[in-house]
């Protein structure tokens, strides 16, 4: 089993305490206090709160687009539907397996400053990139207008983010930790029926 580093023990204390609390309801000493450790180390590791709520964004995206970018390249063979049918798994398997860290991140980015700015430039720019070029290539053939393509390519965005919107929607279905697996799973599953309707294609039973 891997050791859990300090830094990371820090971190993942943060991520529980931003999420109960808030942001602005947490402070470094709060962090500190439930990590064990010196304010002054948290400083040393990240200069100050703000600091290690960027690293905790930073680090998400980084292993989120890359695990995208991975998928995508790995499944190249496959037909449009199935591969974005099968991506659509990846992403909610990992938002869901860091659900706290998710949630918290889908309040940071409704918010407008130069963090965010820099996230969207950074980021979530890349993600529409990946995402939007195979989405493409699924509704294209069934839409009228490029219009709808976007306006369709909004409303699955919106699915794959409404449950960390909203995260007290879905509180009842995960009451204990393998749940979280399952509710990924049934909710993939919902989104690529949706997917699979919106090409006229037979949907797979569940």
């Amino acid at each position: 089993m891997k050791k859990t580093t300090t830094r990371q023990k820090v971190m993942d204390v943060a991520c529980r305490q931003f999420f109960l609390k808030g942001y602005h309801g947490t402070s470094v000493r709060d962090i500190a206090g439930e990590a064990a450790v010196n304010v002054s180390l948290i400083s040393y590791y990240f200069t100050n709160k703000q600091g290690l709520l960027e690293t905790l964004i930073i680090d998400y995206y980084e292993d989120y687009i890359g695990l995208v970018e991975q998928q995508a390249d790995a499944m190249d063979e496959l037909d449009p539907i199935d591969r974005l049918c099968r991506l659509i798994e990846v992403i909610l398997h990992y938002k869901q397996d860091r659900h706290q860290l998710t949630c918290l991140i889908q309040r940071e980015l409704s918010l407008d400053n130069q963090f965010v700015r820099e996230m969207l430039v950074t980021y979530l720019s890349k993600e529409n990139h990946l995402l939007y070029g195979l989405f493409q290539q699924v509704v294209v053939p069934v839409v009228r207008e490029k219009r709808d393509a976007r306006f369709l390519f909004l409303q699955f965005k919106g699915m794959l983010q409404a449950p960390y919107a909203m995260p007290h929607d879905w509180k009842d279905f995960v009451t204990f930790d393998q749940s979280h697996s399952y509710f990924a799973q049934q909710y993939s599953r919902t989104v690529q029926k949706w997917v699979q309707m919106l090409c006229n294609q037979p949907v797979v039973s569940v």
